[in-house]
């Protein structure tokens, strides 16, 4: 009888790991966007822009793509202490322990007891007319209530617990290419905000020392005070921009310190990137829009959080079919606990139950319509996922066609207006030109300067982004 009753088990076991399951066959939805990014059109005096040669943003690790040593170092630590990550991974462990959780229940669970109980009996109860004390002792192992899921109840259950666990890792990696694009963009903003501050900076200097030269004309009478507020005027934009720009550069080594998650010590060493630098980086092949499914660790996460709603569907039809589970218990019973293993002790007990719905007032279509509610919501939310990135992607294809042509153009304004701002001082010193004309060309040539930075910048945020959007490596 011993070995019948873990033939019985064994074979259960087997069941339900091989069971079958009544969710419905998984296919992936067909992705709500075109078969190729838009196409970007030539603009008057731009060259028409070309498709990029060179490796996908996929195969390119952050180490490659960011070949900065400094923004290495941040982003090296920002991947080890970054909080946002810890929580992403500490999510991972939670799901993965949820899903072990749910798949221990495809397999029979053993407990091993051992009990002694006393009773006393009144005379009145008594067969003998007199009180009795009674003592049992008990040992063995039990097999409690083992469901047999032959239609696949339980693996579904455990099938929608392993498909979140996977979602989760996929939302960690999703997390960790986040925070690497943020770091650099970071880390490049602090650097765009130092070298406007100290523009800023050397244009106040200058126009202090100018606005010190002036105020000693107009005590020899060879200015007016006109010219005198209008070099204080122009000395005092200057010092205000300085500060707001020193001010906004620390709240960004403030944010970049966040982001790495340990104080970042001193002043940040590195400049802006290169037109050249910005160059490479923008060299990423865009590929195709169905590439994207493979490549961006949030659509897998998405596609994942859609089969574990499939399989939760499952489950809630097989709570329309019985439930069949075993008990069993295999020991020995005496009336001494020292008497537990002689001979003639055994006991042994198999109680199989089926269990058959017959009325639930509707609780079972209700599970069942909320499954399949929860099916849509998460078609719904992929779809929507993949409309997102193609439209990331195309955004930063955008801004690559077009931001090369916005820095050159911006930087001929700068060289025209230091060209003009020379001219007009050699005009002025001969008598032609007006002061105000030289403190307006003075003006409009640090708005060129610092418009100069700023386009640079974006140029290098946007191609972070296109390596984010493509789903960069993250190695």
């Amino acid at each position: 009888m011993k070995l019948k009753l873990i033939s019985v088990f064994v074979a259960a076991a087997t069941l339900n790991i091989m069971g079958c399951s009544m969710a419905p066959r998984h296919e992936r939805p067909a992705a709500p966007v075109a078969d190729a990014y838009p196409a970007m059109p030539a603009v008057a005096g731009m060259a028409a822009p070309s498709t990029p040669q060179g490796k996908a943003a996929y195969d390119t690790g952050w180490r490659d793509y960011f070949t900065d040593p400094r923004l290495q170092q941040l982003i090296a630590s920002a991947l080890e202490h970054n909080r946002d990550l810890r929580t992403a991974a500490l999510r991972v462990e939670e799901a993965r322990a949820l899903y072990d959780v749910q798949s221990a229940d495809r397999l029979p669970n053993v407990n091993a007891n051992v009990s002694e109980s006393r009773a006393r009996t009144p005379a009145a109860f008594s067969a003998t007319g007199k009180a009795a004390v009674g003592q049992r002792a008990d040992a063995g192992v039990a097999i409690p209530a083992f469901e047999l899921d032959f239609f696949g109840r339980v693996k579904s259950l455990s099938d929608a617990a392993l498909a979140s666990y996977l979602a989760t890792d996929e939302a960690r990696l999703a997390a960790q290419l986040t925070v690497v694009a943020e770091t650099a963009k970071a880390y490049y903003t602090e650097r765009a905000l130092a070298e406007q501050a100290a523009l800023a900076q050397r244009t106040y200097d200058a126009r202090a020392k100018t606005y010190g030269l002036t105020q000693q004309r107009v005590e020899a009478g060879a200015s007016s005070r006109l010219d005198l507020r209008s070099n204080e005027t122009l000395m005092e934009t200057a010092r205000v921009a300085a500060l707001t720009l020193a001010r906004q550069r620390a709240q960004a080594a403030n944010a970049l310190a966040v982001l790495v998650g340990e104080p970042v010590m001193g002043n940040e060493s590195g400049t802006m990137l290169s037109d050249a630098a910005i160059d490479a980086m923008s060299a990423l092949p865009e590929g195709l829009p169905s590439d994207l499914l493979a490549r961006r660790p949030d659509i897998r996460a998405s596609e994942q959080r859609l089969q574990a709603a499939n399989a939760n569907i499952g489950a809630a039809r097989a709570a329309f079919f019985p439930r069949i589970s075993l008990t069993a218990a295999l020991g020995s019973a005496s009336p001494t606990f020292g008497g537990l293993f002689d001979g003639g002790s055994g006991t042994w007990s198999f109680t199989p139950q089926l269990v058959l719905p017959v009325f639930a007032a509707g609780r079972n279509q209700a599970n069942l319509s909320l499954a399949e509610t929860r099916k849509h919501i998460a078609v719904a939310d992929y779809e929507k996922t993949i409309q997102t990135a193609f439209r990331e992607v195309a955004d930063a294809l955008a801004a690559r066609s077009y931001l090369g042509g916005q820095v050159t153009a911006q930087r001929a304004i700068q060289e025209a207006q230091a060209e003009r701002l020379k001219l007009l001082t050699l005009r002025f010193e001969n008598g032609v030109a007006s002061s105000l004309d030289v403190l307006d060309a003075q003006r409009e040539l640090f708005s060129a300067e610092q418009s100069l930075v700023q386009a640079r910048l974006l140029r290098a945020t946007s191609a972070i982004d296109l390596y984010k959007a493509l789903g960069g490596g993250i190695k």
